[in-house]
């Protein structure tokens, strides 16, 4: 199958049509290269609702989910900007060079948590401020979906300063960023999405729905022997099963993906779960996480790698009466 090419019109700002869930998010992730930190920004914008969705968080093994989660940021004088400002908020993301470099600003006061699941029940976390002064340059082949599910995936290197209440952490690692626009209906369907690096360089993403209803899309980018990912060329995934096992709240403590016909445990190493409300009340959870990824089998058996991985949880469906 050939994928479309990506056009610097796809990295700019996109109309919506009438659907009251239409959005166009920006997804932006980080990881330290041993994998004891990482992080993620999302931008989700809602014209037809008036609001903006901003999701911003610092995770990592033995320190506490700290996260900047606000549901009510209002939107832009002008619609194609992505600067941001709101009580206790300041966000600017820049597009440098189309699919090449991105750059992030962010000053905010986010909630520290040591359970992740408090997340859910509204608990009030310690007051922190946080902020992010970060690059994400292309380090791999751009991928464009086809025209019926507009998006673009791009693995990248990132790097720059964190600031995390009283702690400066200086980042040189690695993470994904995405973009796409369209409805998105975070009550109704189930999925998995993720992206991960190998350590060899080698990069990965699928998603597809759960249960299963037959539909998966993603890449694999292996390396050449410098390390370069894609620089053998795009293979496209149009097979991925994701298996979890859930802990408390529904978070998961394990998971076994099947990509492309290879198999990889994940371990997550630690969770910025979100909980959204539909306008109607319905309520979805959303764990994504930081997670270690091994894959079992075959000619790279035991090959190691870090990421981030999503599982939006819907609620269930109302049953007849």
């Amino acid at each position: 199958m050939d994928l479309p090419v990506p056009t610097a019109a796809d990295e700019r700002h996109h109309e919506p049509d009438a659907d009251p869930l239409w959005n166009e998010s920006h997804y932006l992730d980080f990881f330290s290269p041993d994998g004891r930190l990482g992080g993620y920004v999302r931008i989700g914008k809602y014209p037809n609702l008036g609001v903006i969705w901003y999701w911003a968080c610092v995770v990592g093994a033995d320190r506490p989910l700290v996260t900047v989660i606000d549901h009510t940021v209002p939107l832009p004088a002008n619609p194609a900007s992505l600067e941001i400002r709101t009580e206790g908020l300041w966000a600017d993301h820049n597009v440098e060079t189309p699919f090449d470099h991105l750059s992030l600003g962010l000053e905010a006061f986010g909630l520290a948590h040591d359970d992740p699941a408090e997340v859910y029940t509204g608990a009030y976390g310690t007051k922190t401020p946080i902020a992010f002064d970060l690059e994400w340059e292309r380090d791999g082949e751009v991928f464009r979906y086809p025209d019926w599910l507009p998006r673009y995936e791009i693995p990248c290197r990132v790097y720059g300063e964190i600031l995390l209440g009283d702690e400066t952490i200086e980042l040189d690692g690695f993470g994904q960023r995405d973009h796409s626009w369209g409805q998105r209906d975070w009550w109704s369907t189930g999925w998995c999405w993720t992206a991960f690096r190998m350590d060899d360089g080698a990069r990965f993403h699928a998603v597809t729905t759960k249960p299963s209803t037959g539909f998966a899309y993603g890449y694999d980018q292996e390396p050449d022997a410098a390390g370069l990912a894609g620089a053998l060329g795009v293979d496209l995934v149009t097979a991925f099963t994701a298996d979890e096992v859930l802990g408390a709240a529904g978070i998961p403590i394990a998971a076994t993906l099947v990509l492309g016909g290879r198999t990889f445990e994940v371990e997550p190493v630690a969770w910025s779960p979100v909980l959204l409300t539909a306008p109607d009340g319905r309520e979805a959870r959303f764990p994504r996480g930081l997670a270690r990824y091994t894959e079992r089998g075959g000619a790279d058996d035991g090959r190691t790698g870090l990421g981030w991985i999503e599982f939006n949880q819907p609620p269930a469906p109302l049953s007849d009466p």
